[in-house]
């Protein structure tokens, strides 16, 4: 392995056999897995995407002026922003995610322990050492780089405040870089989740906020996103880009302003996500399960206090796709997405209810 490192298997190939479970239910497979939007891209992005297909020349990758400036101004008035901070477009989350690490030449990298893969899979191709942490940034070791994840993917924790303060004070204490993993932050439910850049005070060294637009505007298929946060820091990572050639096509930076102009179109989907919640919550604990957190975001964080997998394959008896907590660090919890049409998800119910009526 060139990397020096063997990455973990991918952990949706485990899923493959509960997913072709699923699929001979009579009624068809509902997936609560994966977390891909299915609801549709509102109309006026679109449109900002076909007016600009006529595209011959190569995007800048710091960003149009316009694009930019509409980041500048959302971060100021959605995550509190203030102060000196830089930004940058992405494409998509996930790359960045994966690549930080490289392009910081980290050498360590704190990650929570229950999380998302990805921050581990990127401090492995770095070839960064790894080390799980907990919430509490006050016992965190020396490392050059720490992710923070609010709301949580998977469990929909949100971040306190003095939580935030405690991991600003690591970074300023110890010089080590801290990113927020911010993408769900407009998905609140019974808490209103805050970026980590409403608590720096204007003192953005050493701190990231990323955010994406795949699921706040249903945009995963553009592959748009950004980050926000200390300018020196951007800086650095933009001159990488720029040499690797990563760039968001004008198309996409063009329905990213459109997208980052509104808000109700954002209301709307998180309503949406919230019902599907309310639908689905009664259904699983009459059915002996226990929602731990799912304060915000679009997923519930269930458990049976069994295997993990057990729940995955009562479920995909039923016809329904459930993700494992293993792949985030959990064995005994599961991770069902929102991301399902509201007729699916009424469906999933009926399906869990009446096996437990049947029982």
């Amino acid at each position: 392995m060139l990397l020096g490192h063997k990455l973990p298997d991918f952990p949706w190939d485990a899923l493959a056999p509960y997913g072709a479970t699923a699929k001979e239910h009579p009624a068809g497979i509902i997936d609560l897995s994966v977390g891909t939007p299915v609801d549709a891209t509102p109309d006026f992005i679109q449109q900002a995407l076909k007016d600009s297909a006529n595209s011959p020349s190569y995007p800048v990758t710091m960003g149009t002026p316009e694009l930019r400036t509409a980041i500048t101004e959302w971060a100021r008035l959605n995550l509190g922003a203030t102060g000196e901070f830089g930004v940058l477009p992405l494409i998509g989350s996930k790359e960045f995610v994966a690549w930080l690490p490289t392009f910081l030449t980290s050498q360590s990298v704190l990650y929570p322990e229950v999380a998302y893969p990805t921050y581990l899979v990127g401090a492995m191709i770095a070839k960064s050492g790894a080390t799980p942490v907990g919430i509490d940034a006050s016992h965190w070791p020396q490392a050059d780089l720490a992710w923070v994840n609010s709301p949580s993917n998977p469990t929909g924790r949100v971040h306190s405040a003095s939580e935030y303060q405690s991991a600003i004070d690591w970074a300023r204490r110890t010089g080590g870089v801290v990113v927020s993993d911010e993408c769900y932050l407009e998905f609140g439910k019974t808490v209103t989740p805050t970026s980590i850049l409403a608590h720096t005070g204007g003192d953005n060294k050493n701190i990231l906020a990323v955010h994406s637009l795949s699921k706040r505007s249903n945009l995963a298929g553009y592959r748009a996103a950004f980050v926000v946060g200390d300018p020196q820091l951007i800086a650095q990572i933009l001159e990488v880009r720029k040499h690797a050639g990563m760039m968001v096509p004008l198309p996409v930076q063009k329905a990213m302003i459109a997208a980052l102009s509104d808000s109700e179109h954002v209301a709307q989907q998180r309503a949406r996500y919230n019902s599907r919640k309310d639908l689905l919550i009664p259904a699983l604990e009459a059915a002996g399960f226990s929602i731990d957190f799912s304060d915000a975001g679009l997923y519930l964080w269930a458990t049976r206090n069994e295997d993990c997998w057990q729940s995955v394959a009562w479920l995909a008896s039923l016809g329904i796709l459930a993700t494992p907590g293993i792949f985030y660090g959990d064995a005994t919890h599961i991770r069902i997405a929102m991301t399902a049409t509201d007729q699916q998800i009424s469906e999933a119910a009926m399906r869990i209810t009446s096996e437990v009526s049947a029982q």
